[in-house]
């Protein structure tokens, strides 16, 4: 009788181990409706969170670790390595963009978004990425929500992107998403969050 070579049953129980690791960190369904758990989020004015990004557009990809603060309006994101220059500091406050890459000064304005843009590849919706990091839609803008059968948000359409969400967790006293999937024509975006901080 032919058996199994013996160096593959470790890898199988990793593999089980990994399953249900995966199964218990899964957060239960919310107990607020889908419209309360909406209206709270997009309240929800400061937090913070630590990741990576990596990015993938028609001609390039990178990846980059992700610092995320936000405070009402003002976005703070810090990204570091591999992005050619080694570090970028992005600050936007609704209305100005400031932009400092590796060691060189800060700039501002038009100037600013023409080197995020070189940087990146793109031009994020930095405004609109303040609720969708969250798994709620910018309620400046309609969009097409898809819910899962625990009642999170597990697609949006919105402002010509998809986002889709996965992996939620507990952050404070709700959930958010551990996982997030943007694209657009030609650009795919993934998040993933290891540590959500709110007030």
């Amino acid at each position: 009788m032919h058996r199994a070579p013996p160096r593959r049953r470790p890898l199988l129980a990793l593999a089980l181990a990994a399953t249900l690791s995966a199964c218990q960190t899964l957060a239960p369904a919310p107990s607020e409706s889908w419209p309360q758990r909406r209206a709270l989020l997009q309240a929800l004015h400061q937090f913070e969170f630590r990741g990576q990004l990596a990015a993938a557009t028609a001609t390039d990809g990178y990846s980059a670790t992700l610092t995320w603060q936000q405070k009402d309006e003002s976005t703070d994101a810090a990204l570091r390595a591999p992005l050619g220059l080694g570090a970028a500091h992005l600050f936007f406050d609704g209305a100005l963009l400031r932009v400092a890459i590796g060691d060189a000064p800060a700039v501002e304005g038009e100037v600013a978004r023409q080197a995020m843009v070189e940087l990146l590849g793109f031009e994020p919706p930095l405004a609109s990425l303040h609720y969708w990091v969250l798994g709620v839609p910018d309620p400046r803008f309609p969009g097409q929500e898809t819910l899962s059968n625990t009642r999170r948000l597990a697609r949006l359409v919105q402002a010509d992107w998809q986002i889709d969400y996965a992996n939620y967790r507990w952050a404070g006293n709700g959930q958010l998403p551990g996982l997030i999937t943007l694209q657009r024509e030609g650009l795919r975006l993934k998040v993933r969050v290891s540590k959500w901080q709110l007030p």
